[in-house]
């Protein structure tokens, strides 16, 4: 069966072609058109579209020509996928297309993916919520040439002391240390970088925030990566308590199991 002529936004995941949505790889392999960006979207996915879908790379195209392409493809009785890296949700540059895409009549429709903050933490092995530790991620950047809102600068956010993890900041390393030991942070305090997170060349250095920058330069990251900062990234953490949640805990009554009480 055809799908619908209209804009179906999907999250190509964060690298590895297997991470991809059931639902995203079903309609990408059903679509007429697929708008991708080539500089980030692995070529591998791409390639599982139907043979005779028309293929069209976004990485030098401006917003209005990728909105064109899609509404004069869609007005012709076509689907498009536009398949973008990671989750479109997340830095991922899809309001303004949504936001013109409705202002020209177009439907559309968006395909949630996985963001590279959770496949640096599957590749790390990690959890960024610990119990009693911390229960809080904040998703943001350094700013760089693109200001951020007073109130959302580093520091700021930074003074809550959760874990961190920070998109589009690999060049920004000194900034970023900068920012967190002003909010109070340890030079101490576990940081890992992750770079092209689940591709077969991806770097994974693990450090301290004192080190974020000397160790990154040394490790060649300049792009592509994704900054995880805080207690959470503590590779000695299971020496250093349980942290267990109460959700398994023998003593702890919920609706589906009756905790026993401790003699």
């Amino acid at each position: 069966m055809s799908l619908e002529p209209k804009v179906y936004i999907v999250g190509a995941g964060p690298g590895d072609p297997d991470l991809i949505t059931v639902k995203g790889l079903r309609i990408l392999q059903e679509t007429d058109v697929v708008v991708y960006t080539d500089s980030l979207v692995s070529q591998d996915l791409v390639t599982r579209a139907k043979a005779d879908a028309r293929i069209v790379p976004s990485a030098g195209m401006t917003l209005e020509e990728i909105i064109q392409t899609m509404v004069t493809h869609v007005r012709r009785g076509e689907s498009v996928v536009r398949l973008h890296t990671g989750d479109p949700a997340v830095f991922g540059a899809t309001f303004e297309q949504m936001a013109l895409l409705r202002k020209k009549g177009v439907p559309f429709e968006v395909v949630p993916g996985v963001s590279s903050v959770f496949a640096s933490a599957a590749v790390l092995g990690v959890e960024l919520t610990i119990p009693e530790l911390t229960q809080t991620v904040i998703f943001t950047r350094a700013e760089g040439r693109t200001p951020v809102p007073e109130k959302e600068r580093l520091a700021e956010l930074a003074r809550h002391h959760t874990t961190i993890a920070l998109f589009l900041s690999a060049t920004l390393a000194k900034k970023v240390t900068h920012e967190l030991i002003t909010a109070g942070w340890s030079e101490e305090t576990p940081v890992a970088v992750v770079q092209r997170a689940t591709w077969p060349d991806q770097k994974v250095v693990r450090t301290t925030l004192g080190r974020l920058d000397q160790d990154m330069r040394e490790a060649g990251i300049r792009n592509h990566a994704m900054i995880l900062a805080g207690w959470a990234l503590d590779t000695d953490l299971e020496e250093k308590g349980t942290f267990r949640s109460k959700l398994y805990d023998k003593t702890f009554t919920h609706s589906y199991r009756k905790g026993v009480k401790q003699p």
